[in-house]
């Protein structure tokens, strides 16, 4: 494990990375407890929260004695998360980045190994509550869904512009909405005559075609699968976990908070193929030694929030706590 003063690299980076002011409440984090269980932090150890959002999982690495990296595409939640943990020192630092590119950022603060790290994929409170970033359901608001400036398009572009084939194929696979089809020829009727700007107006075009069962918004699964396809989020889970898992030490803790079944299976393959000792096809003699095996899997299952946790924060009930450990 490796502690490092961030003060000095950090300033070599304030030409190529944002830093700004603070805000106001922003967001839960879930699951502290089993993190700070699993990756076991402590004095002298770097970690990177790829992740940073309101800055929780941050604070509590930080209470620790460890120093921490932390990234975010978001502006907002860098504004918030730098004040909020400047108490901390040279032992924080935040940058304005995808953890997609996490080897290049590391590579830039001369970061050669990590002590741990730790994604929770998803939108945060603040993201949802905030009409203004066109996440959310409940309140009406432009149809933008960007997390970060590297995000190319915004949903309104994908709405207005997309083929329709592409539009069912973007609520398919990343919504596995089974209206994908019928909800995409009415989107493309509807845009013919006028353009789709708020997320009240798709809500309710969605609502047209698919009736609404139980406490679900019926466009629940295409605001799920337009914000995926905007900001990259599955490629960008892909590229991290390559990127990150590959600049732990040995024996530092790798752990990933997923949400909906599409990032958790990419993270549970990507752990598994690179933690199993054999491996074995129908066309060999016998197993082979796995030649991609780096970590120890710590959570055969996945780490579930207990009923007292999503009583308080019911956005934690599907969230999941997967964990491995460099070897």
């Amino acid at each position: 494990m490796n502690c490092l003063d961030l003060e000095d690299p950090l300033n070599l980076l304030l030409e190529d990375f944002d830093f700004l002011p603070d805000m106001t409440d922003y967001h839960t984090p879930v699951l502290s407890e089993e993190v700070g269980a699993f990756l076991r932090p402590a004095p002298g150890i770097l970690y990177l929260d790829g992740t940073l959002g309101g800055g929780g999982h941050s604070e509590l690495l930080l209470q620790a004695g460890a120093s921490v990296i932390a990234l975010d595409r978001d502006a907002d939640a860098i504004a918030h998360a730098t004040e909020r943990l400047a108490k901390f020192g040279s032992r924080f630092a935040a940058i304005q980045a995808n953890y997609a590119n996490a080897e290049y950022i590391l590579e830039k603060l001369g970061v050669s190994s990590l002590g741990g790290a730790l994604l929770d994929i998803g939108v945060s409170s603040h993201q949802l509550d905030e009409p203004s970033r066109g996440f959310s359901l409940m309140h009406d608001g432009p149809l933008d869904m960007r997390m970060g400036p590297d995000a190319t398009c915004k949903a309104s572009d994908l709405v207005n512009e997309a083929p329709t084939d592409e539009l069912i194929r973007i609520f398919r696979e990343y919504g596995e909405e089974r209206a994908a089809s019928r909800i995409a020829n009415h989107l493309d009727q509807l845009r013919g005559r006028i353009p789709f700007v708020t997320t009240g107006q798709l809500a309710e075009a969605v609502a047209q075609v698919v009736p609404r069962t139980g406490k679900r918004h019926p466009a629940t699964r295409v605001f799920q699968a337009l914000r995926i396809a905007v900001n990259d989020e599955l490629g960008s889970l892909e590229r991290g976990l390559k990127a990150i898992g590959g600049r732990l030490a040995r024996g530092g803790r790798f752990g990933v908070i997923t949400f909906h079944s599409l990032e958790d299976r990419i993270v549970k393959h990507w752990f598994k193929q690179h933690s199993v000792e054999w491996i074995d096809r129908p066309e060999w003699p016998e197993p082979r030694k796995n030649p991609d095996r780096i970590f120890r899997l710590l959570t055969p299952h996945p780490i579930d929030p207990c009923p007292d946790e999503v009583e308080h924060n019911p956005r934690a009930r599907s969230a999941k706590l997967r964990v491995v450990e460099r070897i």
